[in-house]
């Protein structure tokens, strides 16, 4: 049997811990996640009759894998197209039509995180959430690698500490998803006696991330307008992106709307840590300047949520991410594709795991 621990139940790691459960079915996969949900930042709440992506807003269709994947390979049941196109604006506020909609844009009636959970839920994967990793440990191993999925290196195995001081492992092959930010950190306090290590930590660091403030607004009235979102093209104005939940069918009851407005990078990192509820009414007073439509400025009800590590800004270094391999370590995520979107965070973990099955 080959052991195989995976760090963070995002969708990459979802995407991975599907590939190699049906490539090795003796693999035993364990997944650590610090929160209580899945999927990272393809984030969904559902309240008061309300369902909202509030981190990524949808998946493209960019990737013909991720297409197959998820509209032939798994039950496609509740996946809704958003149809509406997306516009744009710029830094005086003013609105167009100036973006061709990205071809395909797809969400689940019950949200994003769909996607990882109906990955998961095909495999025999053990999932661990509030599980907070803290310690990452290279042991010996004086009787081998585990197998198929060993990841042909060395004859050492990997351990993992978490923050209640419970030991999970060992294993044959360990799988980092977390931020590269995260991940830097985990490998930088590593127990692992290797020179590759002070070389892969300096490359993860040097990925750089944007952080988004989100703000998510109620109305009790329908928007009349042509477009389901509206983004910032000159990266000038405090909001990067605005979005209209009731253009995803089962998300928000008829009549009504719901907006999930994200800051831009600056903004977001200067005011992070402020007063949530002067955050969102900032941003509810832009998304009125923005739109045209003064009642926009009073919500009846709102959520918020802060990503600090929430689009990479350019990819990793490959070479020491590729030669970790040896070790029987894989980095995966959005961050290692180069690109923060859902569909590469997919793609790049169907790489990985296809990569960890076959040995390639």
């Amino acid at each position: 049997m080959t052991d195989v621990g995976i760090v963070g139940a995002g969708a990459g790691a979802a995407a991975a811990a599907f590939v190699v459960d049906g490539a090795v079915p003796d693999a035993d996969v364990t997944v650590l996640e610090k929160s209580g949900g899945l999927c990272g930042r393809a984030a969904t709440r559902r309240r008061n009759e309300l369902t909202y992506d509030y981190g990524a807003n949808y998946l493209k269709s960019d990737d013909d894998r991720v297409v197959e994947l998820i509209t032939e390979t798994l039950d496609d049941e509740g996946l809704v197209d958003v149809t509406e196109p997306v516009y744009t604006f710029e830094a005086d506020g003013v609105v167009s039509p100036g973006r061709d909609a990205d071809g395909h844009k797809w969400s689940y009636r019950r949200g994003l995180t769909q996607i990882a959970k109906r990955l998961f839920g095909r495999t025999d994967a053990t999932v661990h959430r509030r599980t907070r990793v803290e310690t990452v440990r290279r042991i010996d191993s004086p009787g081998g690698g585990g197998g198929a999925a060993d990841g042909g290196g060395d004859d050492g195995r990997w351990e993992l500490g978490d923050a209640d001081g419970e030991t999970h492992g060992p294993f044959d092959v360990l799988l980092l998803n977390p931020p590269a930010p995260q991940t830097a950190k985990l490998l930088r306090t590593a127990e692992w006696d290797d020179p590759l290590r002070e070389t892969l930590v300096k490359a993860v660091g040097g990925v750089e991330y944007g952080s988004v403030w989100t703000a998510v607004l109620r109305y009790p009235f329908a928007l009349d307008v042509p477009y389901y979102a509206l983004v910032n093209t000159d990266k000038e104005h405090a909001v990067g992106w605005i979005a209209r939940e009731e253009c995803k069918a089962g998300h928000v009851p008829e009549g009504e709307t719901l907006l999930v407005v994200q800051a831009n990078d600056a903004w977001s990192a200067a005011r992070y840590d402020d007063d949530p509820a002067e955050n969102v009414a900032a941003l509810a007073e832009h998304a009125a300047d923005i739109v045209g439509d003064e009642r926009l400025a009073d919500p009846a009800w709102t959520d918020h949520q802060g990503w600090r590590y929430a689009l990479p800004e350019g990819g990793v270094d490959r070479g020491p991410v590729d030669s970790a391999r040896d070790a029987g370590l894989y980095l995966l995520g959005d961050w290692v594709a180069g690109e923060g979107r859902l569909h590469a965070a997919l793609a790049n973990g169907l790489d990985v795991g296809e990569r960890v099955a076959y040995g390639i």
